[in-house]
C-alpha cells in the first residue's frame, strides 16, 4: 500500500490590501503573507478502486466534492489520466474558516502529495498555475514562507524572511464568510476604506526591524468584520495590553494573531484566554521562512 504523510501549515497576513476588483467579480490585491508553524496533518493512500475518499475529525468539514482536498486529487487525475484511487486522513489544527488559509493549505499539499505518489514530476509553476484554478490562496501555500502576493493572489514575488519573533493565535468560537466580507468591503467609501502601506511593510522587513514591521502591518478587511464581530475588537486590545508589539486580524477573519518578541509573553498572554468558551483556541507560533 503506497501512502505518504504531509504537513499542510497556516498562513498570516502581514499586510493585506485591496487594490481593486476585476470584471469577473475577484479582487485584486497586495500582500504580505507568512506561513506559521500551525499544522494540518494529512495522509494520503493509494488504491486501486477509482474513488476519492476522505475522513476528516471535524463535523465541519464536508466529505463530498464540495471539499477542496477531494478538488485537487480530482483536479491532477483527470489532468493527467490517473485511474487509480485516493484515501485522504485529515486531522485538523488549523482553524477552520479562520483566515489562515487552513482549506488551502491542505489542497495544495493534495496536490504536491499527488505529484510525488505518482511520479508527476511537476515543478513549483506549473503546481501553482493548477492551484489558482482550486483558490486563489492555493499558490501561496503551494511556496509558503515570506512573500510579495498580488493579482488575485497568484502573482508571488519571494521576500527576505520576516524578523524573528512569535505569534500569539487567538481563534474565536465563530467563523466569518470571506465571501461576505469582500461583499461588505466593497459596500464602503472613502475614508472608510483603509490602505495599509505594503511597500514600507517590505522595507521594514528588508531591513530586519520588527518594530518597523509591526507598525507597518495592517489589513484592509479588518474593520469590515470587526464591525460585526467587535470582540475581535476586544481580543486584540488584551493582547496589546499584554505586550504584543502588534495584535491582528488573518485574511478575513476572524482570527487574531499578535507579535511577541518574548516566547514567555505570548504564552501569558494566550492564558488569559483560557477556558473562556468564547475562544475556539488559543496557541503560539512562529514564523517559517
Amino acid at each position: 500500500m503506497v501512502r505518504i504523510v504531509l504537513e499542510p501549515f497556516a498562513k498570516v497576513n502581514l499586510g493585506l490590501d485591496i487594490v481593486g476588483r476585476r470584471d469577473d467579480g475577484y479582487h485584486e490585491v497586495k500582500m504580505i503573507m507568512q506561513s506559521v508553524d500551525l499544522k494540518d496533518c494529512m495522509t494520503l493512500t493509494v488504491t486501486d478502486e477509482d474513488i476519492v475518499a476522505i475522513m476528516t475529525d471535524s463535523k465541519d468539514i464536508p466529505a463530498d466534492d464540495s471539499n477542496i482536498v477531494i478538488k485537487a486529487i480530482k483536479l491532477l487525475k483527470q489532468e493527467y489520466g490517473i485511474k487509480k484511487g485516493i484515501n485522504v486522513e485529515l486531522k485538523k489544527n488549523i482553524p477552520i474558516a479562520g483566515g489562515m488559509a487552513g482549506g488551502s493549505a491542505d489542497a495544495a499539499a493534495a496536490l504536491r502529495g499527488m505529484n510525488e505518489l505518482f511520479n508527476l514530476k511537476l515543478d513549483d509553476k506549473k503546481l501553482c498555475e493548477l492551484g489558482v484554478k482550486l483558490g486563489a490562496d492555493v499558490p501561496y501555500c503551494i511556496m509558503g514562507g515570506t512573500m510579495l502576493s498580488e493579482g488575485i493572489g497568484e502573482v508571488l514575488t519571494p521576500l527576505k524572511s520576516a524578523p524573528d519573533c512569535y505569534a500569539a493565535i487567538v481563534k474565536p468560537a465563530f467563523s466569518v464568510s470571506t465571501k461576505k466580507v469582500y461583499e461588505a468591503y466593497d459596500s464602503l467609501s472613502g475614508d472608510r476604506i483603509i490602505h495599509p502601506d505594503i511597500d514600507g511593510l517590505i522595507d521594514a522587513i528588508n531591513e530586519g526591524d520588527l518594530y518597523k514591521m509591526c507598525t507597518r502591518m495592517g489589513n484592509s478587511l479588518e474593520s469590515v468584520t470587526e464591525k460585526d464581530h467587535p470582540y475581535i475588537t476586544e481580543i486584540k486590545r488584551i493582547l496589546e495590553e499584554k505586550g504584543a508589539v502588534k495584535a491582528m486580524m488573518s485574511g478575513s477573519g476572524p482570527t487574531v494573531f499578535a507579535i511577541f518578541d518574548d516566547k514567555d509573553k505570548a504564552n501569558s498572554a494566550i492564558s488569559v484566554f483560557d477556558n473562556n468558551e468564547r475562544i475556539e483556541m488559543t496557541t503560539v507560533v512562529k514564523f517559517l521562512n
